[in-house]
C-alpha cells in the first residue's frame, strides 16, 4: 500500500469512529516525530502493539480485502500462560461494505465481535476439523450476547448494531459489512497478530508500505523500523 492510501484511511477511519461518539485514546493523534521523542517512555505502547493498524494483507487491494483496525489495549503473554493478570485485550475496527476479512482463526485468542455501529455485520464461520483445516460438513455452535445459537456449516451469521459473537480458539471466520460500513469492537484474550493469524489462504497479516509521503501517524507494523 502507499503510504498517502493509508493516511487517507487513517482520516476516514478517525472522523467515521468519532461520529459514534467513540473517542481514540491520546497517542493516536502523536506524529512519528512526538513518538521517536518519548520511545524511551512508551515500552507499554511498543511492546504491546498498540495503535493504528491498516492492512490490505498484502494483496494490494485493500478495498476489496482489508480491514482498518486500532489496538486500544493489550495484556501480556505471560499473564495470559500464569492464568492471572492482564489477560485481555481490545480493538476498534471497521468493515467497509463488501470489503472481506479474509478466512483465518486463532490457536489461542478467544473473541467477542461486535457490532459498534452502522450497517449489518456479515460472517461466516467455521469448525476446525481434527487437522486444524475448516470443517464444512458440522454445525457450528457459537453465543451471540449469550444466547447459544447452532449455525449450519453455510449459514452466514448478520449482526445488526449493538449485537455479538463469541468466537473460540479454532473457529475460522470471515467478515465484511452488509450495506454500508460498520464499526466493530473486538474484546478478547491477549492478542498475538505476528503468530496467532492462520488464514485460509498464503496472505500476510500486514501490508508492505510504499513510501510515497511522510506518515501521518505510525503503524504498529513500523514501530520495528521507527522506534528499536
Amino acid at each position: 500500500m502507499k503510504r498517502s492510501k493509508v493516511n487517507e484511511i487513517m482520516s476516514e477511519a478517525d472522523k467515521y469512529i468519532q461520529s459514534f461518539g467513540f473517542k481514540l485514546p491520546p497517542f493516536a493523534y502523536w506524529s512519528p516525530q512526538q513518538m521517536i521523542n518519548r520511545k524511551g517512555d512508551i515500552h507499554g505502547i511498543i511492546d504491546a502493539g498498540l495503535g493504528w493498524d491498516i492492512t490490505d494483507y498484502g494483496q494490494g487491494d485493500f478495498d476489496n480485502l482489508g480491514l482498518f483496525l486500532f489496538t486500544i489495549r493489550n495484556g501480556k503473554r505471560e499473564d495470559l500462560k500464569q492464568g492471572g493478570g492482564m489477560c485481555y485485550a481490545e480493538k476498534i475496527m471497521i468493515s467497509r461494505e463488501n470489503q472481506i476479512s479474509p478466512m483465518h482463526h486463532h490457536l489461542h485468542k478467544a473473541e467477542d465481535i461486535i457490532n459498534r455501529g452502522g450497517a449489518t455485520l456479515m460472517l461466516k464461520i467455521y469448525n476446525s476439523d481434527k487437522k486444524g483445516n475448516i470443517d464444512k460438513k458440522s454445525d457450528v455452535k457459537v453465543a451471540t450476547d449469550g444466547l447459544l445459537r447452532t449455525l449450519h456449516a453455510e449459514d452466514v451469521l448478520e449482526l445488526d448494531p449493538g449485537e455479538s459473537v463469541t468466537l473460540m480458539p479454532g473457529m475460522w471466520h470471515s467478515f465484511s459489512g452488509k450495506g454500508g460500513d460498520v464499526l466493530i469492537g473486538e474484546v478478547s484474550t491477549v492478542n498475538d497478530d505476528t503468530t496467532d493469524n492462520y488464514f485460509k489462504d498464503p496472505i500476510g497479516r500486514f501490508s508492505d508500505i510504499e513510501e510515497d509521503e511522510e506518515p501521518l501517524h505510525l503503524l504498529v507494523s513500523d514501530y520495528q523500523k521507527w522506534l528499536k
